[in-house]
């Protein structure tokens, strides 16, 4: 393909406006969680299942991007309403960083051909993965603690609602992607 054949997606305003949209209401839901351990059980997944879902890859990746400098800065958009560079040092940083990763691999499973439900809950489940990859490997360097004590704390806990999220995202993304198209 010839460089002048190939098309650059613009940014639009409406992306902007998307983007920013989802990253306020990730920065809304993301604080409020459930501390059933030293991982809280956040509802910022789900938010983040339906921005990768719902937007294009880029839109999708840099709302959950924003949301992460955001906390970074200092704003209190981090579970348990904290934030800070602190907070992606300590033990949930992976899980943090993850979100971008999750996002990403959403957003590219959605760049297949096809958006069939299959092809979301594809995404969500392998995003999901990728996410507990980054907070469990990055919870075992903070911690020093074995693959499987660590397993048992950053992910088997969150199968059953992350399984629930996934459910409920894969049916209102596909509607939302429609309605703001």
């Amino acid at each position: 393909m010839r460089s002048e054949e190939r098309e650059v997606k613009r940014f639009t305003i409406r992306d902007m406006a998307m983007t920013a949209v989802f990253t306020a209401v990730l920065c809304a839901v993301a604080p409020f969680s459930l501390f059933i351990g030293p991982i809280p059980l956040s509802f910022a997944t789900f938010i983040i299942y339906l921005a990768a879902g719902t937007l294009d890859f880029r839109s999708g990746v840099v709302s959950v991007a924003l949301y992460v400098a955001l906390g970074a800065v200092g704003l209190p958009v981090f579970t348990g309403f904290e934030g800070g560079f602190q907070k992606i040092a300590g033990v949930t940083g992976g899980f943090i960083i993850g979100y971008i990763v999750c996002a990403a691999a959403i957003g590219s499973v959605m760049l297949l051909p096809g958006k069939k439900r299959f092809t979301y809950i594809f995404g969500m489940v392998i995003g999901t993965l990728l996410l507990y990859t980054c907070g469990t490997a990055w919870f075992m360097l903070q911690t020093g603690s074995s693959l499987r004590a660590s397993l048992m704390l950053c992910a088997v806990p969150f199968f059953p609602g992350d399984a629930a999220k996934i459910a409920a995202a894969s049916i209102i993304a596909p509607q939302l992607r429609r309605a703001i198209r």
